[in-house]
C-alpha cells in the first residue's frame, strides 16, 4: 500500500493556484479511491484554501467535500499568521499545533502544491 502526504502550500491570489489546489485534491481523490494511506495537509498560505473551499458557491467545494475526511488539518501557526484560523474552525477541520513535517522518513511519499 501507497502512503502520500500531500501538503498545499499555494496561496489563494491566482487562478495558478487554484490550479494547484484542484490537482491537490484530485490527488487526493485518486489516491483514496486506490485505497492508499493518504494524508492531506494545508500549510503556510495554502491554509487560506479551507475558508475559500468551505464556501458552497466555490467551483472546488464539491471536490473539497469528497476528500474533507481526508484531510490531516491546517499548521495553526499559520492559519494565524495568514488569518485564516476562524475560517477553518468554522468549517470543521483540525489546526495542528504540530505535524510531523518528516512524514518521508516515515515512508511517506511527499507531494506539495
Amino acid at each position: 500500500m501507497v502512503k502520500v502526504a500531500i501538503v498545499v502550500l499555494s496561496d489563494t491570489a491566482t487562478r495558478g493556484d487554484m490550479g494547484r489546489v484542484a490537482n491537490a485534491l484530485e490527488a487526493v481523490r485518486d489516491f483514496g479511491e486506490a485505497e492508499g494511506e493518504i494524508k492531506l495537509i494545508f500549510d503556510g498560505a495554502g491554509t487560506k484554501w479551507l475558508c475559500e473551499l468551505s464556501e458552497p458557491d466555490h467551483p472546488l467545494h464539491g471536490l473539497f467535500e469528497s476528500v474533507k475526511a481526508d484531510i490531516t488539518g491546517a499548521c495553526s501557526s499559520c492559519a494565524v499568521a495568514f488569518g485564516a484560523k476562524e475560517g477553518i474552525q468554522a468549517s470543521g477541520i483540525p489546526l495542528l499545533a504540530e505535524y510531523d513535517k518528516k512524514l518521508g522518513s516515515h515512508g511517506y511519499r511527499l507531494i506539495a502544491y
